[in-house]
């Protein structure tokens, strides 16, 4: 269930600059970006819509089953997203894919589920095919086959069914901007500063690197900015060193929104418990959307409305052709050629539907 798309509310604290930098006019600084309580908010209510959805489609299935199911509450969707999230590193190094694609397909798991609800759309596939996405919008691309052929258990076409809509419910904004590129350019900076050791700089800045990859599993990225992120795990690594950085560049204001973003990082940075997310898990086979399940009454209902909507769609174009080819002369004459287009048209439409 793709949801309509709210406006991202900025972290206010953040966004306020005398000028505007190129992440500032991106997608993402305009789509993405919240503060924690719009986050939480925006969580809660795909998860409610998606609970009445889902319930009453139990309720066509099978009347009164809906009052003995435990729905997943957004806690606990949050969890079962961060494990499958946690998993794409492992799966990226199998294909040595590099980092930007990783970093890619995190994003684009975690904006999928700010559109959609895991009792819809099961995390492990939405990984995999925010993967394979992720490895073409960053122009690495790995073919298909070889790709899905290394997977257990998984076909192309289980790849490829969701590739449409996770595309969609990204809004089809591909680019992002990560935090690991802006922890380069502060490593880059570093250097140049007096009386600090090569050494010194590339140890802080290989302990920096963890933290980037491990705040991936947290919210940051859709709360603070890349550049506070990349800061914020340097300081974390190197205090003293980061706090000289960030004074020799004139953003030490910086330095006081360092601990939230930190504190965020080690405290969400990690994978979850195990046996909690499996806990999870076993719930989600409950009360999945029966209306995704092959079979139930409600999947049934839901294919006879779509096919009934999509017969009705091909009957009006088919009477539309049939209007524009009736207008043509009837001893013979050729049709006018912004007729014989709008014929053209019409056709050119019914077979895209089809």
């Amino acid at each position: 269930m793709v949801t309509a798309i709210p406006s991202a509310v900025p972290n206010d604290a953040f966004s306020a600059s005398p000028s505007h930098s190129p992440y500032e006019a991106s997608t993402q600084h305009k789509h993405w970006r919240y503060s924690r309580t719009a986050l939480d908010e925006q969580r809660a209510s795909l998860n409610s819509a998606a609970v009445h959805v889902i319930r009453n489609a139990f309720e066509i299935d099978d009347p009164g089953s809906s009052n003995a199911i435990s729905f997943l509450s957004p806690a606990d969707e949050y969890l079962l997203v961060k494990l499958y999230i946690s998993k794409v590193g492992q799966l990226c190094a199998h294909f040595h894919m590099p980092e930007v694609v990783e970093a890619t397909a995190c994003s684009y798991i975690r904006r999928f589920y700010l559109r959609n609800t895991v009792m819809d759309w099961h995390p492990k596939n939405v990984m995999l095919t925010a993967i394979f996405l992720a490895s073409k919008t960053t122009n690495h691309p790995i073919p298909l086959e070889q790709y899905a052929s290394h997977i257990p258990n998984t076909t192309p076409s289980d790849v490829l069914d969701l590739e449409f809509l996770v595309a969609q419910s990204l809004g089809f904004e591909f680019v992002v901007w990560h935090a690991h590129r802006a922890l380069w350019g502060i490593y880059l900076d570093t250097q140049t500063l007096p009386d600090i050791s090569f050494h010194t700089i590339h140890d802080a800045y290989i302990a920096s690197v963890a933290h980037v990859r491990a705040s991936r599993l947290s919210d940051a990225e859709l709360i603070y900015t890349p550049s506070q992120i990349a800061l914020a795990c340097f300081h974390i690594a190197a205090p003293v060193l980061a706090e000289q950085w960030a004074k020799a560049k004139g953003e030490s204001d910086v330095i006081s929104l360092l601990p939230a973003i930190s504190d965020m990082i080690l405290q969400e940075g990690k994978p979850p418990d195990l046996e909690r997310v499996r806990e999870i898990d076993k719930r989600l086979k409950i009360c999945k959307n029966p209306e995704k399940v092959v079979g139930t009454k409600a999947y049934l209902k839901k294919q006879a409305e779509e096919e009934a909507k999509a017969k009705e769609k091909r009957e009006k174009k088919a009477a539309e052709i049939r209007a524009l080819e009736d207008a043509r002369d009837p001893f013979g004459g050729e049709l006018d050629p912004e007729g014989a287009a709008k014929i053209e048209r019409a056709k050119q439409l019914d077979e895209d539907d089809d």
